[in-house]
Parts: C-alpha cells; sequence; structure tokens
C-alpha cells in the first residue's frame, strides 16, 4: 500500500460500475484511468490514447469514474502529450480532467505516434504542470536519481514516474531517493542481491501458476532474466544462457557458477 487499479474504456457509465465492484473487490487505495497507452489492441479499443483525440468523452469516462467513486477513493488520470505533433493537447486535457474530479495526473512526454521513440518532451509536461493546480507527475525518459532531480529542479511538477527503466532496473527507486537525499550516486547493486532478486522473482511467478508450471514459467520469464542481467559482467554470456534455460536449478547452477567466475576476477557490477 498504497496501491491502485487502472481502467480504460470509453463508456463512462460503464467504468463507473467497474470502478465501484473493483472497490468492493480489492479495496484499492485509488483508481487510474488509462489515457496514455498507445499499444494497437487497446487503441482499436477506443482505450488509452485514442481518447485524446475526443475530449468530449475523455471528459465522460473520466467524470463518470469520479462521481462514482467520491467521496473515498481518488480517481488519478495517465495520460500523453497528444496523438501526434499537430495535436498536441496536453495542457487542455489536464484542465479538463482537473474539472472532471480526477485528483492527480501523470504525463509521458511523447505522442502516441512517436510510442517510446525520440525524446519526452519536458517542456510540454511543465506546461501541463502550470495549468492546474492538482499534482501533476512527470514521465518519459527517467533512468536514474540524477535525471529525476533534473526535472524536478527545471519544471514545476509533483513528482515523477519511472516506467521502462524499472523494469530492467527495479532498484532504481531505491538509488532515485538516494540520490535525492544527498546528491550522491550510490553504489552499484551487488551481484549477489541481483541473483537474489532473479531467483525470488521466479519462485514467486510459478506459486501465482498465470503461466503455467515451472518450465512455462520460466520460458515467459527469460526476457526479464535477460534484463536483470544488464549492468552484470559477463552479460552477453548470461543472455545467452537464459534464452535456453527451463527450471530454477538452472537458474540456481547459473548464479553459483557466474558468482564464482566474478570472484575469480575480483569483478563488481558496473
Amino acid at each position: 500500500r498504497p496501491v491502485g487499479v487502472q481502467l480504460f474504456g470509453a463508456n463512462g457509465e460503464a467504468m463507473g460500475e467497474a470502478a465501484r465492484k473493483i472497490i468492493d473487490w480489492k479495496e484499492p487505495d485509488f483508481i487510474d484511468l488509462n489515457f496514455g497507452c498507445p499499444v494497437n489492441k487497446v487503441v482499436s479499443k477506443n482505450g488509452g490514447s485514442s481518447l485524446l483525440r475526443d475530449c468530449p468523452v475523455l471528459a465522460q469516462v473520466a467524470g463518470g469514474v469520479a462521481k462514482a467513486v467520491a467521496p473515498g477513493v481518488p480517481v488519478t488520470a495517465k495520460i500523453r502529450i497528444g496523438w501526434d505533433a499537430t495535436s498536441v493537447n496536453a495542457p487542455h486535457v489536464c484542465r479538463l480532467l482537473e474539472d472532471c474530479g480526477v485528483r492527480a495526473i501523470a504525463v509521458h512526454g511523447r505522442t502516441r505516434a512517436q510510442g517510446y521513440s525520440g525524446e519526452a518532451d519536458w517542456e510540454v509536461i511543465g506546461e501541463c504542470a502550470a495549468a492546474v493546480s492538482i499534482p501533476v507527475i512527470g514521465n518519459g525518459d527517467l533512468a536514474s536519481g540524477a535525471d529525476v532531480a533534473l526535472r524536478k529542479a527545471t519544471t514545476p511538477v509533483r513528482g515523477a514516474m519511472i516506467g521502462r527503466a524499472a523494469m530492467q532496473h527495479p532498484w532504481i527507486f531505491q538509488e532515485t531517493k538516494h540520490y535525492l537525499a544527498t546528491g550522491a550516486h550510490p553504489e552499484p547493486v551487488p551481484a549477489e542481491e541481483k541473483w537474489r532478486f532473479m531467483l525470488r522473482h521466479v519462485r514467486l511467478a510459478i506459486e501465482w501458476g498465470r503461466y503455467g508450471k515451472e518450465r512455462t514459467t520460466i520460458q515467459s520469464m527469460r526476457s526479464r532474466l535477460m534484463a536483470y542481467s544488464k549492468g552484470l559482467p559477463g552479460g552477453k554470456h548470461l543472455r545467452s544462457r537464459f534464452a535456453t534455460i527451463e527450471s530454477v536449478a538452472q537458474i540456481e547452477d547459473l548464479a553459483a557458477e557466474h558468482l564464482a567466475w566474478m570472484a575469480e576476477r575480483h569483478l563488481q557490477p558496473a
């Protein structure tokens, strides 16, 4: 805690009903509305960033959900700066969301057309933060504590959201807190800790059972394990090994082998 549940859709009444059911079921601390997702399977259902092209429907959804869950559960939203470079409308959308009762907005600094290419436009994110009185949280191209500190110092955002960087390096949050508190970069995460984390993640995923039994679960996690290995000495070799790994025992053996190899050469993570 706190934990929120994110919804997407284009029907305010149905979304409001869904939000109430989720609150009764899981008691989240907030409901988040997804007006930012760029992927086709969401946009094709008139969800995510597609509503940036239809502000009346966006307002209907936001207002419908906010009214349905008021006053107990706050509603937040995630948006992009616009559909494409010719329709950057995020400051207007932020004002609209504030009027609908949304309590905080996360703004990703790219258009839907950009996907994840190019650079995030923090100037527009700053304009969004200046346009409303509710908190605006900036998102895009944040890969270190120094990145977060820079954006907090140069824009009026009230917070920062880290996305893709956390998928390969979940320690980024504690490292960012350390940097903001001290102005110094923390020591690299020890290799032993990375391996403990990888094994814990795998075991939890197997216990959860969403991807089937051990073999199919680990096969589904290969790309995640490859991402976690970034920064470890011999990372290229590790990634080739992860491409064929199928059991917890194999991961344990690889961890022991890799840590012994590092110790022999007195190597440390980057």
